[in-house]
Order: C-alpha cells, then structure tokens, then sequence
C-alpha cells in the first residue's frame, strides 16, 4: 500500500504491493537492488565528470553540452520513475485531468503490517546521498560559471539544477506528505535550532 498525497489531499493507494512480499524477505542492510543503486549514481555522477574534464577530453563544446545534457535527462528519468520506486518506495508525477488541469502526486509506501521497514537501508543512504549531494554540486558550477564569466555553460549548469532539483524536491514532498506538512518540518526544525541557541547562550551566562 501508498500513501498518495497531492498538494491538497492524502489517500491510500495500492501500485507497490507486488514488491512489499519480496521486500519484507530481504535484510535491511543487504542491497536488493544492484542495478537500480548503480544507475541511480552512474548517471549524475557521469555528468559531473564530464563536466569537470569536457575541456581536457575535447575541444568542442557542442559535443560536451550534448554529452552533459543526455546524462541529466537519462538520470531525470532513471531517478523519477525507476530507482525511487525500488530503493525507497517513493514515486511522484503530474497528472492532467479530464478538465485540462494538472495535479502533481506524491506518493510513498506504507510500513508492512508487521512494523518492518520496507526498503533496505544501505539502498536508503545511496539514494538519499545521491539525490541531496550531486543537486548541491551543480548548484556550485552555476555560481561558478556565473563569477568565473563562463557564459556559456550557464546553460548546462542550469539544466543540471533544475532537472536534480525537481527530482529532490518531488522525493522530499515524497517522504514528508503535503506541502503543509513540510512547510511545519521546517517551522519545527528552526524553532529547536532557536531553542538550543537560546540555551547554550543561558548556560554561558549562568557559567
């Protein structure tokens, strides 16, 4: 079972109950699925690279972009609809109704009834790693590219950031619910950072 949460509601769904026999069968630490977990790195990573070192392979800029661009889009896909759903148990994707409106939908797979986690957690690490660190990494290039006056590669840095970005945002709406629930995440999440500062400085105070 799914839980399915669109911006505006949450309702159980069932797309992953072919995999939660298997998956309970499996241990946490083992990594279940190999190809997935390599793929979900291969790609990202290799654009990285080839961004770093596109001017030492090859002279043409045309080539490297196109390179670079093939890499995110096959990353973009691989991690939307493939690595997500098996690493995770998470998917996301927009939805036109029959109204011409779309609707973004997150959805994430329940805990089994007996209280185990469903996805292994050496998968989990990867794929959260994978996810969060390469997006902070092109984010990087762009003000780089942006200080260094490499106008052209604005472009692709920029495609590196928006497709990774969309990706981790749609994960994290993924594993947090609605809007409204990340939105309190993060309110909490500053008010503990407020509350241990304000304690730490009572402490010296006290001392």
């Amino acid at each position: 079972m799914l839980r399915q949460g669109s911006s505006d509601d949450i309702e159980d769904v069932s797309l992953f109950d072919a995999d939660d026999e298997v998956s309970r069968r499996s241990k946490k630490s083992k990594i279940r699925h190999p190809v997935a977990s390599f793929f979900h790195l291969f790609f990202r990573v290799s654009a990285i690279v080839v961004y770093l070192l596109c001017e030492l392979l090859t002279s043409s800029f045309i080539a490297c972009m196109v390179t670079i661009i093939l890499l995110l889009s096959c990353d973009f896909w691989a991690v939307k609809n493939v690595t997500g759903r098996l690493m995770v148990g998470l998917r996301w994707w927009n939805q036109v109704d029959d109204d011409g409106r779309s609707h973004w939908k997150f959805e994430s797979r329940k805990v089994s009834p007996q209280g185990h986690k469903t996805s292994s957690e050496s998968e989990s690490r990867i794929f959260w790693l994978g996810l969060i660190t390469c997006p902070i990494i092109w984010v990087i290039f762009a003000f780089s590219a942006l200080f260094s006056f490499k106008v052209k590669w604005l472009a692709v840095v920029m495609m590196g950031v928006v497709l990774q970005g969309a990706n981790l945002y749609g994960y994290i709406r993924c594993k947090v619910g609605s809007r409204k629930n990340l939105t309190s995440m993060a309110t909490s999440y500053l008010g503990k950072q407020f509350l241990r500062q304000t304690v730490a400085k009572e402490e010296q105070t006290a001392s």
